[in-house]
C-alpha cells in the first residue's frame, strides 16, 4: 500500500499542468485524491511504516494547499467579475455543457460554483414535513442545461419552487438577463442565498421564505422543480401552476422523480421525451 500511496503523491507533485487555472477538472480530482490519502488511509502497521505515512501525509497536504491557493485566486477573479457585472463572461469558459449521461452526483463544476458563491450552509434546519424531499442542490451541469435549452431572456422570470440555498436563481441571474426568484420554506436557506446575492451584487435574484403553494407566482414565466415535494403537495403545486396557465402561457422545467407526474398533466406538453435524469421542459397548452 505504501508504494501505491507514494506513487499517488509523486504523480500529483510532478504534474505541474495542475497549476494552470484552466485545468479545473484535473485539479479538483487531484485534490480529492490527496484528501483521501490523509483522511481515509490507515496508519502504518509498524513504526517505520507509520513514519513513512506521516511524511506522505505532509507532502499530500502541502501539495493540496498549493492547488487550493490556485483555486482561491481563480474564484476570487470570478467573484470580482460578477460584482462588476461581467459574471457571464467570466464563467463562459468554465461552464461548458458537460456529459449528462451520469445524471446524479456532483463534479468539478459544483466545486467551482460552490467556491464562487461561498454559500454558508446552516448548522440546523427545521424538520421536513411529510411529502417534502430532503434538500440537495441541482448539479451545476443540469442548471447549465436548463439555461441553455430554455433560452432565458430579459423578459423571463424563472421561479425555482423549493430553491434551497439558491444555486439555480443565482446562476440564472449571473449567466442570463432573466430575473430569477427562489421560493423556499426554510428561512435559514433563504438567508444564506440572500447573503450570497448581496455579496456578489446580484440584483436580479430574489428569495422568498415561504411555502411555494402559497407564494405569489404571478410574475413567473418559467417554473423549475427539482422534485421539492411529492404526493398531495406536488398535486397542489401543479394545480396552482395550471391556474396560472389559464391566464397566460408558461413553461415548467423539471428534474428528478417528479418528471413523470408532471408529464401526465394534460395541460402541459413536453419538448421531447420526458426524462427524469435530465431537465425536461414543458409548455402549457390552451
Amino acid at each position: 500500500m505504501l508504494d501505491a500511496l507514494h506513487a499517488i503523491v509523486c504523480e500529483v507533485e510532478r504534474d505541474r499542468s495542475l497549476d494552470r487555472p484552466e485545468q479545473l477538472r484535473e485539479r479538483i480530482r487531484a485534490m480529492d485524491r490527496l484528501e483521501d490519502l490523509w483522511l481515509h488511509v490507515p496508519e502504518g502497521e509498524t513504526p517505520a511504516a507509520g513514519a513513512v505515512m506521516n511524511i506522505l501525509r505532509r507532502r499530500a497536504k502541502a501539495r493540496h494547499a498549493a492547488l487550493a491557493e490556485i483555486q482561491r485566486r481563480l474564484c476570487d477573479g470570478i467573484r470580482h467579475a460578477i460584482v462588476q457585472g461581467a459574471g457571464a463572461h467570466a464563467l463562459r469558459g468554465w461552464l461548458h455543457h458537460d456529459d449528462l449521461r451520469e445524471p446524479w452526483g456532483y463534479d468539478h463544476l459544483d466545486a467551482l460554483i460552490g467556491d464562487v458563491l461561498s454559500l454558508d450552509e446552516p448548522s440546523s434546519v427545521a424538520a421536513l414535513e411529510a411529502e417534502m424531499v430532503f434538500y440537495q442542490p441541482t448539479p451545476v451541469r443540469h442548471v447549465l442545461d436548463l439555461i441553455h435549452r430554455a433560452r432565458l431572456g430579459r423578459d423571463d422570470v424563472l421561479i425555482d419552487l423549493g430553491s434551497g440555498m439558491g444555486h439555480v436563481p443565482l446562476l440564472v441571474s449571473i449567466c442570463t438577463e432573466a430575473q430569477a426568484c427562489g421560493i423556499e420554506r426554510e428561512e435559514a436557506y433563504v438567508n444564506s442565498a440572500r447573503r450570497a446575492a448581496e455579496a456578489l451584487g446580484i440584483e436580479r435574484a430574489t428569495f422568498l421564505a415561504q411555502d411555494a403553494r402559497e407564494a405569489d407566482v404571478s410574475r413567473g414565466t418559467v417554473f423549475y422543480l427539482y422534485t421539492p415535494f411529492t404526493g398531495e403537495m406536488l398535486r397542489q403545486m401543479l394545480d396552482r401552476l395550471h391556474a396560472e396557465a389559464r391566464r397566460r402561457s408558461i413553461r415548467v422545467a423539471t428534474l428528478g422523480p417528479c418528471t413523470p407526474a408532471v408529464a401526465g398533466e394534460s395541460w402541459l406538453r413536453a419538448a421531447g421525451e420526458p426524462d427524469a435524469g435530465r431537465v425536461t421542459l414543458f409548455r402549457s397548452v390552451a
